[in-house]
């Protein structure tokens, strides 16, 4: 008799095979359809193009084609170094005066590299490791991997990019993009709500297969990115992370979502812990005199203490001068069957640019929590890409 296939190995299987079977129908697609001897670039890491000034504020696995070399390259070696001096605060903390490394965007040093593979069709890898400037310590906490940013090998082609690695989930980019703070745990309202105490496990899931489509012609248009990661063999696991977002284009409007199942990589696992889902939409529009920024969603965590959390943050950055004046204000109401908590976080702030990679930047932040003192913390930074 044939002993049948475990549940939980089917269940990881058949995402990883079809996977596959799509990367492959893709990759036959693009060596017909890319004309013979084309020449672009080998693939950078899309990480590398979020730091630059001009970029869009979050990382996506698709690289703009203006950062492909058109030569196959030697490793390259990118990053970014912020440092901020200020008095920090956390609710119901007490104020303390301390250099923080990555108060505005996590500091990181990266390498890249790709191999042209002949009718358009590139091999890509990437590493990318924290750095806390204050310190001199890899990773953004001491539990951090030491390439905890990124690392990840693949294919780029006309199909898109395909990857597979450590790499950040697509309810992370959206969060970055469609607030004027970025990433910036420090300050930024959206990213301190959603993950900071609401969002389960890291912001960068390992063991993952990632897939981002092509930049739409001229700019405008649909993209989307899903990723899968396998269950891990860390007690609590209950199962495989997915997640995906979707994004439309058309000259100053930006529009999009995401959402994302989490059964694994959890540090701390709560009790009677199934799943957590989170879903978000977000908007940004773009004036002559200011861009405007909002996004919504709502975080719920199944577990023997069921736990529901709706959060929202509105935006502005106004081009001042050779920077620009930034605000965001954030609400997150918590509940459970038992109780509730609001959180209410409004940073303010300005970013002056020095020149294309470097910039100093000036924020305050007032954040509140149910049951806790209100707390105030200002720095002033500085922030180098290269």
């Amino acid at each position: 008799m044939t002993k049948p296939i475990a549940p939980s190995l089917l269940g990881c299987a058949v995402p990883l095979v079809a996977c596959a079977a799509a990367l492959l129908i893709a990759l036959a697609a693009n060596a017909q359809n890319a004309p013979a001897g084309a020449a672009s670039a080998a693939a950078g890491a899309a990480s590398d193009a979020e730091g630059a000034a001009s970029a869009p504020p979050a990382a996506t696995l698709t690289v703009p084609a203006a950062v492909r070399p058109t030569t196959n390259p030697g490793p390259l070696v990118y990053g970014l170094f912020d440092v901020a001096a200020g008095r920090f605060q956390a609710p119901g903390m007490t104020r303390v005066l301390a250099l923080e490394s990555g108060a505005m965007e996590h500091s990181f040093i990266g390498i890249r590299g790709g191999d042209d593979l002949g009718g358009g069709l590139y091999a890509r890898f990437g590493l990318e490791t924290y750095v806390r400037l204050n310190a001199g310590t890899i990773g953004r906490t001491p539990a951090d991997p030491f390439w905890g940013r990124a690392a990840y090998v693949g294919f780029q082609g006309q199909f898109g990019t395909s990857v597979l690695g450590r790499l950040p989930t697509p309810l992370y980019n959206v969060t970055r993009q469609f607030n004027p703070l970025d990433e910036s745990y420090g300050f930024s309202p959206a990213i301190r709500q959603w993950y900071q105490g609401t969002i389960l496990g890291d912001s960068h899931w390992n063991n993952s297969v990632g897939y981002s489509s092509p930049e739409p012609d001229g700019g405008s248009g649909w993209t989307w990115q899903i990723q899968y990661n396998a269950k891990d063999t860390a007690p609590g696991a209950q199962g495989n992370n997915v997640g995906g977002s979707l994004l439309y284009a058309s000259g100053p409007l930006l529009v999009g979502g995401a959402f994302q199942r989490v059964r694994n990589g959890l540090d701390a696992v709560p009790p009677g812990f199934a799943k957590q889902t989170a879903y978000q939409i977000g908007m940004s529009y773009e004036t002559r005199l200011v861009r405007l920024y909002g996004q919504g969603g709502s975080v719920k965590t199944s577990a023997t203490t069921g736990v529901r959390t709706h959060l929202y943050q509105l935006g502005a950055a106004a081009p001042i001068g050779l920077g620009f004046a930034l605000a965001s204000y954030g609400h997150a109401n918590t509940e459970t069957d038992m109780s509730s908590s609001l959180r209410r976080t409004f940073s303010v702030g300005y970013d002056y640019f020095l020149s294309k990679n470097t910039d100093v930047y000036a924020l305050a932040m007032n954040d509140r929590v149910t049951g806790y003192s209100s707390a105030n913390s200002v720095a002033t930074g500085l922030r180098l890409r290269f």
